[in-house]
Parts: structure tokens; sequence; C-alpha cells
């Protein structure tokens, strides 16, 4: 949307069909577009990808689509379903009209049962280690712009059943110094059942409140264990210490990845160095899987990144 974006608008809309081509080389991808935009679309991605006509307010379907669940068991009636959180755009932060009705129209084209969690917020609020922990930030669940009312044992319970999950785990996350509230997914991210990858400043600074909130969130983590009851395994992604950002609400944040068949597509920043560590921590932490960097620097101007700006759906 204009709206939004103003005279960035091209800019970001290259960038997506740039993440969306590079997602495309390994598996399947559908972008939602936006009525009247079609032709811009096709023309940024030709027919490698494919086009779904949508009520598009802004780009953030990690955030806006449902969060598609399988069944454990394969021989399960209902094999797959789309789990929803109502989204209200980060607390009515921005207009919403359109995105708040992605879920469920995703859902009816997907083919699949919507399963209404009875909560407001995001899935980049939430992450899961896929076997039966949930992973999240009290800043953007517990938090009256969303959840007014409802305790943090009442919204866990919530997040665990639309999930299919046993086991929650929370950090205190950040409220109010960006549009998402703190968003797990810029402070704390599953591998795997037994590591968690962790945003690290490129350097920590007293006094400064994304410094705070990677110390607090390591510390927590370092508390909890995994579903094995061992103590989890925590690994850094460091920042970038210089980036072609503009604003302060520019995410040079390396933990907002996405993990697809074959490969992980994260973000490069442009600090040669801090690039190259990332791809490097990341090929450690996914063998097998190609590390693809690509820039984003529009996107990431607008607070967010790859895994923000995308939803995987199960085959």
């Amino acid at each position: 949307s204009a709206e939004v974006w103003g005279s960035d608008l091209e800019a970001v809309q290259r960038t997506i069909a740039r993440i969306a081509l590079s997602i495309g080389a390994f598996e399947p991808v559908r972008i939602l577009v936006r009525p009247g935009a079609h032709r811009v679309a096709a023309d940024l991605v030709g027919s490698d990808v494919e086009l779904l006509e949508a009520p598009v307010d802004d780009l953030w379907a990690r955030d806006t689509l449902p969060l598609f669940l399988k069944a454990v068991d394969p021989a399960d009636a209902t094999p797959s379903a789309a789990g929803r959180v109502r989204f209200n755009g980060w607390g009515r932060k921005q207009t919403h009209a359109g995105d708040a009705q992605l879920a469920a129209l995703v859902a009816e084209i997907v083919g699949v049962p919507l399963l209404d969690s009875g909560l407001t917020g995001e899935g980049g609020g939430v992450e899961v280690d896929g076997v039966g922990t949930v992973l999240a930030a009290r800043s953007s669940w517990v938090n009256p712009n969303r959840n007014r009312g409802l305790s943090e044992a009442a919204i866990g319970a919530a997040l665990l059943d639309v999930l299919g999950a046993r086991r929650m785990v929370w950090v205190d996350g950040l409220a109010g110094e960006d549009i998402t509230d703190g968003h797990i997914d810029t402070l704390a991210r599953f591998a795997d059942p037994a590591t968690i990858v962790l945003e690290r400043p490129a350097s920590i600074e007293a006094g400064d409140v994304w410094s705070d909130v990677a110390v607090a969130t390591e510390m927590e983590l370092r508390a909890q264990h995994s579903a094995q009851g061992v103590p989890y395994e925590l690994v850094a992604l460091t920042q970038p210490v210089s980036h072609r950002g503009a604003t302060d609400a520019f995410l040079s944040s390396y933990v907002n990845y996405y993990v697809c068949n074959g490969a992980v597509i994260g973000p490069r920043f442009g600090d040669v160095a801090a690039d190259g560590a990332a791809a490097e921590v990341l090929s450690r932490l996914y063998p097998g899987r190609e590390v693809v960097q690509i820039g984003i620097d529009p996107v990431a101007e607008g607070g967010g990144g790859i895994h923000c700006a995308t939803q995987q759906q199960p085959k």
C-alpha cells in the first residue's frame, strides 16, 4: 500500500519479488496481490510464482496469514489445518481492514479447516520447535492492545491448544519500541528442538533498550530447558557493525531468516565480515541446506525481514 510505504513502494515490491524468486528456486511460492496490482507483480516475478488476489494492506505474511498445522498421525482424518490468531494491526497501530481477512481467506483458498484461537496477535509472535514447545515474548501477547483482560496463563493455554503443542517458554520481550512490541522472531528462533538462535547486537551498550532485551532474553533462555530436559544450546547471530539503513527502524537482523526445502534464505546488509559470519553460522545450524543471502534493504527499512514477509505451508 502506498498509504503505508509512500515513495518506497516500488523498491519494496521489487524486494518482495527478489525474496519470492529466491525461495522459488527451492519450493513453490504464492504471492498475495492487491486487486489491480496483478500486472505489476507479474512483471516482477514472471511465471515462476503463482499470484492470488487478496485485499492486502501490507506485506507481513508471517503476521497476517494462518499458522499452518499438520497432523502427527498420517492417518488423521484432518491431515492439515490452519490456526488463526486475529490480526489487529499490531495493537491498532496501522490500517488492517484487509489484512485482518487474510487468515480466513487463505485457509479457504488452500482448502483446510480454520481453527480460531480466540486470541489477537501475529504469527511472528510465536516460534515452535516441532515437537510440542512454543516460544513467545510476553510483550506482544500479554498486552492490553491485543488481549486485554486475558492472563498469561490463559493466553499460553490458547496458543498451545491452537498449535497442538504441550509446553510454553516465555521471555519478557520489549513492548513499545517497535510496531510489533518485540516479536520473538527478531529475538530468538529454534534451529532444532535443542538449539535456539539468539539475536545479538554488534555491541552491547549500557542503557540501550535493544542491548538490554538481547541480554535479558539470553539470560531467560539460559534458565530454560528443552523438551528433553536438558539446557538449550544457545547460538548467537551478531548484527552487522555497519549497514545501509537510513532510519532507526532499519532491522539489521540475521535471525529473521526463512528455512525452506534445501535452503536457508537470509539477509545481506553489506558488512562483509558480519554477512560472512552469519552465513557460516547458518550453514552449521542447517547442514545439508544451501545458505542464500540477498539484499532486502527496503523491507528492512520498514522494520522487518525475510521471515516476517513469508509464511510456510506444509505439503
